[in-house]
């Protein structure tokens, strides 16, 4: 065996040290830079402050169409359905019986002037006889007497008239105000109003319409509070708009107003019915619908907005991720309002000059460094 020479193990110890020198340099930690964000600063700009409720919608008017003579039904002069102008005949019920009872009636009466016109002359006759002192007092008695019997029978004979007309009036229904009508219920040759009136149909005004909901007596004090800093009172609330949405519908495209807030709270909710109404005139709201309703409250002059997307929630409630000292993230508790043009209001807990997470939001963790990319406050969808 042959013996190492000491300048061969010194070479041998050489490259070991350096061997193990260089391993420990490419083990050495070196931290990951900082994740790259987006960020931005709150939107300001004014908006205006709403409060929002379900209610439904209900006919401005709507009424039985009834028979309120018995007859036999003769015409249907409508199409079950469709919108009728105010005063068209809808209903047709026989005639011919009360236009004889009219007649008659008329007869009678044309007789009981004659009568009275006789008994008047009688009259006028013996009261000149008895201003002679030519006729007794009993004649003149009985003359005045028949006179006023024959006055009073004209009276009821007039009576009479008017009823048989009125009567003869009810075989024709019509419709009380522009409407839908509903399908017919009886047919053509039925007999109605034989044992009281009979229900024909129903007319529904739909134009203009009704909307009611419940508001809370807190928000009816708001709205009188706001109303009083112009002067106004609740007998001004016609002037306060209301907007309403169908449960299909994006936002609220219908416009309205505040037409009626009752005069009592009720106790076991502690809310006001309140009715609004809306023109209709496209008919495309009908009685019986449920709408989303919102009415505004207030105008914020200098709101801040941020995207929706910005916005997360914990156990502690809504928070945003900010720019805080060099750069680290911060959570901050926010209160947020409502949406307005794809943004959501921020009521408290950021400045208009804080930096707001807008992307990257996965890869910022409060309290570490981020890299932020400074951009303009976007709606989601918006931006690059």
């Amino acid at each position: 065996m042959r013996a190492t020479s000491p300048v061969a193990a010194f070479a041998a110890m050489s490259v070991a040290v350096l061997t193990l020198a260089a391993c420990e340099d490419k083990n050495a930690y070196v931290p990951p830079p900082p994740a790259k964000v987006v960020v931005a600063q709150p939107l300001q700009q004014p908006v205006t402050r709403y409060v929002e409720f379900t209610g439904n919608t209900q006919a401005f008017n709507q009424v039985d169409l009834e028979a309120r003579v018995q007859g036999y039904l003769e015409k249907i002069n409508y199409k079950d359905g469709t919108l009728q102008k105010k005063g068209t005949v809808l209903f047709e019920i026989q005639q011919n019986t009360y236009k004889a009872q009219l007649d008659q009636a008329r007869a009678s009466v044309v007789g009981a002037q004659a009568e009275l016109k006789k008994s008047q002359a009688e009259f006028e006759r013996q009261a000149d006889l008895q201003s002679k002192q030519v006729s007794t007092q009993a004649n003149y008695d009985k003359a005045l007497a028949q006179r006023d019997q024959d006055q009073a029978t004209l009276q009821q004979a007039q009576a009479n008239s008017a009823i048989a007309e009125i009567n003869l009036g009810y075989t024709t229904v019509t419709a009380p105000y522009d409407g839908v009508v509903t399908r017919h219920l009886v047919g053509v040759g039925s007999l109605v109003g034989y044992s009281g009136p009979t229900k024909l149909a129903t007319i529904v005004q739909v134009a203009p319409i009704y909307v009611y909901f419940n508001a809370s007596e807190t928000l009816v004090l708001r709205i009188k509070e706001e109303l009083a800093k112009r002067g106004k009172t609740l007998r001004d609330i016609p002037e306060i708009p209301v907007e309403i949405g169908l449960q299909i519908e994006t936002g609220y495209p219908h416009k309205g107003r505040l037409d009626y807030v009752s005069p009592n709270v009720d106790p076991a909710t502690g809310t006001l019915e309140v009715r609004a109404v809306f023109d209709n005139t496209d008919l495309s709201l009908l009685p019986g619908l449920f709408v989303r309703v919102r009415i505004p409250v207030q105008n914020l002059d200098n709101a801040l907005l941020v995207a929706e997307t910005a916005i997360g929630t914990s156990q502690i409630g809504k928070y945003l991720l900010v720019l805080g000292k060099d750069n680290a993230v911060e959570q901050r508790p926010v209160k947020v309002g409502q949406l307005s043009g794809g943004l959501r209001v921020i009521e408290a807990g950021i400045s208009a000059d804080d930096w707001v997470i807008t992307r990257g939001i996965q890869r910022a963790i409060p309290g570490n460094k981020v890299d932020p990319d400074r951009q303009k406050m976007a709606a989601a969808g918006e931006g690059g």
